[in-house]
């Protein structure tokens, strides 16, 4: 079909598109259906308006409400990101002890910045580094560790900053924390065309109990959290850019409004997209943190392609697949999968020079473990290499396949008891948190009262905020059911970015695991809490009864959520309570 058949295409509707059955037989009464936006208002729909009327009713002048108003979409983020990181950072360094796998991380993560790779800890290292003077017993023997070293060489900057002590090896964690909050609600903005519906979701993550724990824990969940929202926030981008472009080479009518065109969107080349290599980078870092990170990389390749289908469909194409698979699938594959290899090699560049010398005695020391098996097949070394002139570049490369296949069946074979593990099953609801840290301090004693007729109770517990996850399982339903029954593409992306971090664990129900790996998943969440709630605001049209009735429900169930953080908040910041104001915050007897 030419571009001129195309051009008498019905507005916002592709060339060759049919209107439903139901549509066509109710033609013979008169029924002429309903003009929907333009194909350029559909591939790259308009953010709405911002309003003034707040601001006027707070006092400003209209001159002055219009400036605030149009700051809003930075404004409103950087002023929820303020809120979270005041919190986040609020006694960052209390408890002041080791917690949980903080023991592992926070001074693996000081090696790392020492050596470049993981050394080795008597097991009185956290008492020697907490002693008054401090003294870091690091050996330079090397040690095996089976997560890869991009999330520790990230919490070791705050250390270098700060030194070896809580609030150093805390500090970069509260910081992503921090910015993956400001970064919820520019992606909200963008997904939903709204400010406040993306400053909403935002907020929600700001008050998520697993969250704000997880951004005051030196562990390495909430830094693979970072980089797949970062990830996912850059294919958006990549997204509406990709639709731009395709929208300005669409020929316009005589009205000016652009039509439709089969040829332009078979054939216009995309090539590479900076803003889709960009998030290749940053799964390749997801990846180099933990592993979990190749099935969001997996989940997001598909989510993407599909997206350019979905782009290519709307701008006309009758094969919108096989003009996909010319002209975006080889680039988008590129873009993703070697950029997240390449980056995921890359950041072991430092067990990579950490090459060592030979003693012939002693083997190799200062070098990474495994880092000379090629030559030797020995942890410890022993050899001298095959003889290949690349040698140089391939000994290394196979000593990595090797530390990463006997990695792979640690991690497959995990499966020692341990008191808090959960089933995935279990997440959503969160039945079995995780208690990182419990004292119960004597009457007079660390803040607990002296008139105090039993201990009191000093607690870090890696929950969620309860409400907000039990109002996520309806979220959950009604993504389904705007993805599936009204082929909402806003609601499929979320749930693709839960189901990336949340299916892949029901694979490994037999492995130990636990429910803060839902840290991930956690921004997705808040993205569809926040889409539900904007669907009871109601429409735009609808009438003011509908709408009033729905910001008073909304409105109830945020200040609720609210609520809800505020009064679990001492069992995140681990603070001194009476042990009844304790166990009357245990809401399932799985909790304790």
């Amino acid at each position: 079909m030419s571009s001129d058949t195309a051009t008498h295409a019905q507005p916002g509707k592709a060339t060759g598109q049919q209107p439903p059955a139901w549509q066509r037989r109710l033609r013979r009464f008169g029924y002429g259906g309903r003009t929907g936006p333009g194909v350029r208002e559909r591939l790259v729909p308009p953010y709405a308006e911002p309003g003034t009327r707040l601001w006027e009713v707070l006092g400003a002048t209209p001159s002055a409400a219009a400036r605030i108003a149009r700051w809003s979409g930075w404004g409103g983020p950087l002023l929820v990101a303020l809120c979270a990181g005041l919190t986040r950072f609020w006694h960052l360094g209390s408890p002041d002890n080791v917690i949980f796998d903080e023991t592992y991380y926070a001074k693996d993560a000081w090696s790392i910045w020492e050596y470049g790779y993981e050394g080795t800890w008597p097991k009185s290292a956290n008492d020697r580094i907490l002693d008054a003077p401090q003294h870091i017993p690091l050996s330079d023997a090397a040690s095996y560790v089976v997560h890869p070293p991009v999330g520790k060489w990230v919490i070791g900057l705050g250390e270098q900053f700060f030194g070896l002590h809580p609030f150093g090896w805390r500090f970069m964690v509260a910081v992503l924390g921090t910015l993956s909050v400001l970064m919820l609600c520019r992606i909200g903005r963008r997904l939903f065309r709204s400010t406040f519906l993306g400053c909403l979701a935002g907020a929600l993550m700001a008050v998520d109990g697993l969250h704000y724990v997880m951004s005051r824990t030196a562990l390495l969940d909430l830094v693979v959290m970072f980089f797949v929202l970062a990830a996912f926030g850059c294919l958006l981008v990549d997204r509406d850019r990709a639709r731009a472009r395709l929208a300005a080479a669409l020929p316009a009518g005589e009205d000016g409004a652009a039509r439709p065109d089969p040829a332009v969107a078979r054939g216009l080349k995309l090539g590479a997209r900076p803003w889709r290599i960009a998030a290749g980078v940053l799964l390749g870092l997801a990846i180099g943190t933990k592993w979990n990170g190749l099935y969001v990389l997996a989940a997001f390749g598909l989510m993407t392609v599909l997206w350019d289908v979905g782009s290519r469909r709307t701008a006309g194409a009758l094969r919108p697949y096989r003009a996909v698979l010319r002209r975006d699938l080889g680039w988008a594959f590129v873009s993703l999968v070697p950029v997240a290899i390449l980056t995921y090699i890359a950041s072991w560049s430092g067990w990579f020079t950490a090459s060592g010398s030979y003693d012939r005695g002693r083997g190799w020391r200062h070098s990474g473990y495994f880092r000379h098996w090629a030559e030797s097949g020995k942890p410890d070394g022993g050899g001298y290499g095959t003889g290949g002139a690349f040698d140089w570049l391939l000994n290394p490369l196979r000593s990595l396949w090797h530390y990463e296949s006997e990695v792979y069946k640690f991690h497959v074979n995990l499966d020692s008891p341990h008191v808090y593990q959960s089933n995935p099953w279990s997440w959503l609801v969160q039945s079995r948190p995780v208690s990182y840290f419990y004292e119960s301090p004597r009457a007079g004693q660390e803040g607990c009262p002296r008139d105090a007729a039993e201990k009191c109770a000093r607690e870090v517990l890696a929950i969620g905020t309860p409400l907000l996850w039990w109002t996520a399982c309806f979220a959950l339903l009604y993504l389904l059911f705007r993805w599936a029954l009204r082929r909402d593409w806003r609601a499929g992306a979320i749930l693709c970015g839960i189901a990336a971090g949340y299916l892949p664990w029901f694979l490994y129900q037999d492995r130990t695991i636990f429910s803060f790996y839902a840290v991930v998943f956690v921004p997705f969440l808040c993205l569809g809490v926040a889409m539900m709630i904007g669907a009871l605001l109601g429409p735009p049209g609808a009438s003011e009864t509908r709408r009033v009735i729905g910001a008073v429900g909304s409105g109830a169930l945020v200040l609720l959520i609210i609520w809800n953080f505020i009064y679990f908040f001492p069992l995140y910041t681990g603070q001194t309570i009476p042990m009844d104001a304790w166990r009357a915050r245990m809401w399932l007897d799985t909790w304790i």
